[in-house]
């Protein structure tokens, strides 16, 4: 059994902190806001649904801490919490719809004193924890079918129950096709620069006894044209209205590979991750990160002093390479932009 990846304990965030695996399971008790803040943007936790638990979290923290008793004034101190825990990770969209939810409930509350809108915001993040474990199982429960007994998946980055509340999006389908006694093997990337898949992907199938192989980044291609692999299912941090998909840097890279070889290319993710305000991948903000991560990860020089380094940590892919996009609500395929509207006009009773 997995670890719980965050939860909420006598007001704190408890959160596994992802940096220290596979050597060891260690723990940050996060105490107020500052603390859940620097959780995400350290990758303690990671992962697009994980990272709006925590900041959901960290709003219902950084709210118990606010003094003022008036609704005015309680809600502008919310705000600028909302807004430290917005400047972590600009391209998980999870992260933003989180704290929109959490604003919505002091808005529509207005009336209410402090201290009940307090509990709200707790009670509200406690039920995105449990609506995002339900909904991974969901998604579990639709892609399963797309896997076939025998099948070996190439999966990239980490998408199970480290990057979600529990249970996993890409990993949420691997392992529900376990779960349905299919003999199934996983091929992880290790994913560089920071290496979660092989730090966390396989740590957490090796875990639940699913058969796992670890492969550096550029051994996929080759794999693919010895038709070693069946398909590729990954996750994602943000979809654009017409299916194109932000996710971890790399991605791309194996979506072409995958048409090129006619193997099939799925990306699993709830419908908090499609960002309805963006029509095209090319709108999506992509997080730029320090170097340090490429030449000195871990604090050990792998690289000369005074080169030029670039880390993008995500990359877009565009829908025309995706065959099929993985939801709680069902397999959706291309036109991806025509289907999205009228999935949620349904679940606006529209």
């Amino acid at each position: 059994m997995l670890p719980k990846t965050i939860e909420w304990k006598e007001n704190k965030v408890i959160i596994l902190d992802q940096r220290r695996l596979p050597e060891e399971e260690v723990y940050l008790e996060c105490k107020d806001v500052y603390a859940v803040a620097e959780a995400i943007k350290t990758l303690a936790i990671r992962g697009a649904p994980a990272i709006g638990i925590a900041a959901a979290m960290g709003t219902a923290l950084g709210a118990l801490g606010i003094e003022k008793r008036d609704f005015t004034s309680f809600y502008r101190e919310l705000l600028s919490i909302c807004h430290t825990l917005e400047q972590t990770r600009p391209t998980a969209i999870n992260l933003h719809w989180a704290l929109q939810r959490m604003k919505v409930i002091c808005e529509t509350n207005k009336e209410a004193n402090v201290e009940a809108l307090k509990e709200l915001l707790v009670t509200e993040a406690l039920a995105m924890l449990e609506e995002d474990i339900e909904i991974n199982k969901r998604i579990g429960e639709a892609g399963k079918d797309l896997i076939r007994d025998g099948d070996t998946i190439l999966t990239h980055c980490n998408a199970g129950a480290l990057a979600t509340g529990g249970y996993g999006t890409a990993l949420g389908v691997i392992r529900r096709a376990w779960e349905q006694g299919k003999g199934i093997k996983v091929v992880a990337t290790e994913t560089r620069p920071l290496l979660q898949g092989a730090r966390l992907t396989a740590w957490e199938l090796k875990r639940e006894g699913i058969p796992v192989t670890l492969i550096t980044d550029h051994m996929a291609g080759y794999l693919m044209k010895r038709g070693e692999i069946n398909l590729i299912i990954v996750g994602a941090d943000r979809i654009a209205c017409n299916g194109d998909v932000a996710n971890k840097i790399g991605t791309y890279t194996l979506a072409v590979l995958a048409k090129e070889n006619d193997i099939p290319f799925y990306v699993a993710a709830p419908l908090s991750t499609f960002d309805q305000s963006i029509n095209r991948g090319e709108e999506i903000p992509i997080e730029e990160r320090g170097e340090e991560e490429v030449i000195a990860p871990w604090g050990k020089r792998i690289a000369p002093m005074g080169i030029g380094v670039r880390n993008p940590a995500f990359d877009i892919t565009p829908h025309r390479y995706v065959t099929a996009i993985v939801t709680e609500r069902g397999v959706i395929r291309a036109p991806f932009k025509e289907t999205l509207k009228r999935m949620w006009a349904e679940g606006n009773g529209k």
